[in-house]
């Protein structure tokens, strides 16, 4: 039987719920964030053939949304992954689920907060200190920090603005580039001569991370109005809007800027925009539109960074203090998170070791596959237990072949994180174990 869900998450007196537009631009918000202005360049040596790579993708992680919104039906409470995990195998499991989400989500927001001043550095040119940095590193880290206190409400709001402020540039580029479209500057199909699979996989490799972030609507589920219905609805519509972004925009780059010069190109989206009005105001424009993803994406992240901890906190596998929560947002989770990701970030700027900060980041790729195969062998262990119709009643069939599709793309996930990763992200999974213990003991003594 499902544990019982937060009362704060029940009540019909939570009136800052999110409806669900708003979930869906926190899908949409925290699978873009800054790289897409940088995908196109990353991806035009392996040639056209990565944009079918990239529809194969879609594909998967649309699978993994289904499941996502499936196992919301069956459990609609905050933690998303963690839940399912912990209901279908118990609480190590379901721990492993929360510690890696959780690591992933402060690592990954330090990154972007060091991306952040890359961009902001082309909207103000000049000479800064690294001290000018840092600072603007961490008010990148704290301004969405403080939207997650003032709660819901702001979070949402943050969440919708950013994400029609980021898209609507994007979109302009990715539908006008299209009139500006010429042929020759594709470049080859496949460079590298090889075969068609090698290649498909040598470019998904850079493309698969991408779509994390699909999970959003499901580690909400607990502030989603009607989350049975809402959260598999906005986790499909955010995973196919960020689809439409993702290949619209990547086609008309690479048909606006030659394959030549679109592999060396640092700036892909400016070349695009400055080869079809000419000029050089491109990159200022393409550069705010970064910062302004960006921070919507730290937006939904913060509030990710601190779901995961409160529904393990719940259960006692996290410490209680995480059940912080007011105004609808688990405020502790949200100062601890941001707090972590500020120090990785002060380690970063005042140490110059680059070198651990990049290993960190790397961690994080393997990191968040764990909670996904979780996620979709919890599904996969419904389906086969006996209990069917606690998943969905009379679509067996499809709902298993969507379960191992699910599976399938978060074991591509991992593949593609590569061994370096793999080992070392499995290495700082193990070091969690210590707090399951300690947490596990406590529980026991009382």
């Amino acid at each position: 039987m499902a544990p019982p869900a937060d009362p704060a998450e029940n009540g019909t007196h939570h009136a800052r719920r999110f409806g669900l537009p708003t979930a869906t631009a926190l899908v949409m918000g925290n699978i873009i964030g800054g790289g897409i202005f940088l995908l196109p360049s990353s991806v035009a040596p392996f040639g056209t053939l990565s944009l079918l790579a990239f529809v194969v993708l879609t594909v998967g992680a649309i699978t993994l949304a289904l499941v996502f919104g499936r196992l919301a039906q069956r459990n609609p409470r905050t933690g998303g992954p963690y839940v399912y995990a912990r209901e279908a195998f118990g609480d190590f499991a379901g721990f492993l689920s929360a510690w890696s989400y959780w690591v992933m989500t402060w690592v990954s927001n330090a990154a972007l907060a060091v991306a952040a001043v890359g961009y902001i550095d082309v909207v103000f040119p000049g000479h800064f200190s690294k001290w000018t940095h840092l600072a603007v590193a961490l008010a990148a880290l704290w301004l969405p920090a403080l939207a997650n206190l003032a709660g819901t409400r702001w979070v949402g709001a943050v969440q919708i603005v950013s994400t029609v402020l980021k898209f609507l540039p994007l979109l302009f580029v990715a539908v006008i580039g299209l009139f500006f479209f010429d042929p020759h500057n594709l470049g080859p199909f496949d460079p590298s001569g090889g075969n068609l699979l090698g290649g498909i996989s040598a470019s998904a490799a850079l493309l698969l991370y991408s779509y994390v972030g699909v999970e959003s609507a499901a580690m909400s589920a607990g502030e989603v109005r009607d989350p049975e219905r809402n959260v598999g609805r906005a986790s499909v519509l955010g995973t196919i809007g960020a689809a439409l972004v993702y290949l619209l925009g990547t086609v008309s780059v690479f048909g606006t800027v030659s394959h030549r010069d679109l592999v060396k190109s640092s700036a892909p989206f400016s070349d695009a925009v400055n080869n079809m009005f000419g000029g050089q105001w491109g990159g200022t424009l393409i550069a705010v539109c970064a910062v302004i993803s960006i921070i919507g994406a730290l937006n939904g992240w913060t509030l990710m960074s601190a779901q995961a901890p409160y529904a393990a906190a719940q259960d006692g596998l996290f410490p209680a203090a995480f059940t912080k929560k007011q105004r609808g947002v688990p405020t502790f989770g949200v100062l601890v998170g941001v707090v972590l990701a500020s120090l990785l970030t002060i380690v970063n700027y005042t140490t110059g070791a680059t070198g651990v900060f990049n290993i960190l980041v790397l961690i994080t790729t393997f990191s968040a596959t764990v909670p996904y195969l979780l996620a979709a062998a919890a599904q996969l262990y419904w389906l086969v237990s006996g209990r069917r119709e606690q998943v969905r009643p009379g679509r067996f069939a499809r709902d298993v072949a969507m379960a191992l599709g699910a599976f399938g793309f978060s074991m591509w996930l991992v593949a593609g994180a590569g061994y370096a990763a793999v080992y070392q992200g499995t290495l700082f999974l193990f070091a969690g174990v210590l707090v399951y213990v300690l947490m596990k003991g406590r529980r026991a003594g009382r």
